[in-house]
């Protein structure tokens, strides 16, 4: 079990403890502090002794932070702002595989991101430091009878730290002072956090406030050193842009990392006319081989897919040609 203390002001815990079981979420089995319940404490204990003439706590008592521990069955090794702080040279050196990395731990803060959604709740502070790294059990398939190189492999990532949100919707405005002032606090505040944090993943230097001052095209630049940069700058770019209306979705956030990740790949329509008829031509196709690759791999070592596998598995589930029709729309 892994135990984490919240820190001073972080969102309720009780909003955790609601929360149903999803794969990008922290899960909390058990929660205490440090403190006795009042109605637990002996006559003459020294709770009672701290207390003054007039049955209330002494000022430095009263004003104690409460140590909160929280159990969970995952256990973290590390936060993603640990990783991205390790990970320079990484980048430096496998950068297709670094930035592909990336895409995989992205594409899971927006799955959890869309859950928390459905359940009312919301990401109370989206930032490296609150999103946990959870080594998976198994490597995948892709990794299998050959050593990964360090750093690359994919972690399970979890959201942590939660809070209510209010049911009703801010309106659509182009002003930034209402941006900044109400869009923190609503789930809008989604898109423009996993904007910045495509950011931070690549290490390129930009912070919230920056980003709302900046005009679309004046986003701070991002190396092209593999193919998914221009796909992740081109995301980047549409969640922050400065009208909340023109800002793509969680759930378009998530189908674009899926098509970088899994295609197609932009070249398809070099070659060919994008058409519905094309698109469902590719899925085809794909979903064929995806299900070949699974027979293979179970005739020969029998091991089971990994993290990476179920995520492709996912989008192949229920993506269509009209999703892909309109995703390609706006990333290519």
């Amino acid at each position: 079990l892994s135990s984490q203390v919240p820190k001073p002001g972080c969102a309720s815990l009780g909003v955790q403890s609601s929360l149903g079981v999803h794969c990008s979420i922290q899960r909390l089995i058990s929660r205490f502090t440090d403190h006795f319940p009042p109605d637990l404490l002996l006559p003459g204990s020294s709770g009672e002794q701290n207390q003054s003439p007039s049955g209330e706590e002494p000022a430095h008592l009263a004003t104690r932070p409460v140590l909160q521990v929280l159990l969970s069955p995952e256990v973290p090794y590390q936060t993603l702002a640990g990783f991205v702080k390790g990970s320079q040279g990484l980048h430096r050196t496998s950068p297709g595989h670094y930035e592909r990395l990336a895409c995989l731990l992205l594409l899971q803060v927006c799955t959890g991101l869309e859950y928390l959604r459905t359940q009312n709740a919301g990401q109370g502070d989206l930032r490296p430091e609150n999103l946990l790294l959870v080594r998976c059990p198994c490597p995948p398939w892709s990794q299998q009878g050959k050593e990964a190189a360090p750093g690359l492999a994919l972690p399970r990532l979890l959201i942590s730290s939660f809070f209510k949100v209010k049911a009703k919707r801010r309106p659509c405005s182009t002003s930034q002072e209402q941006d900044w002032t109400e869009g923190l606090a609503a789930p809008a505040a989604d898109e423009l956090n996993v904007g910045v944090l495509i950011y931070r993943i690549l290490h390129v230097d930009i912070s919230l406030e920056n980003a709302l001052g900046f005009r679309s095209n004046r986003l701070p630049e991002i190396p092209s050193q593999s193919i998914y940069s221009t796909g992740l700058k081109r995301l980047a770019t549409l969640l922050l842009h400065r009208d909340p209306c023109k800002r793509v979705s969680m759930a378009q956030a998530r189908s674009i990392l899926q098509v970088l990740l899994w295609g197609p790949r932009q070249e398809l329509f070099a070659r060919s006319k994008k058409t519905l008829t094309l698109l469902r031509s590719w899925v085809e196709v794909k979903r064929a081989l995806l299900l070949l690759k699974f027979a293979e791999n179970s005739a020969g070592a029998g091991a089971s897919p990994g993290l990476e596998e179920w995520l492709c598995c996912q989008y192949f589930k229920d993506v269509t040609e009209h999703t892909l029709y309109q995703v390609t729309q706006a990333l290519y």
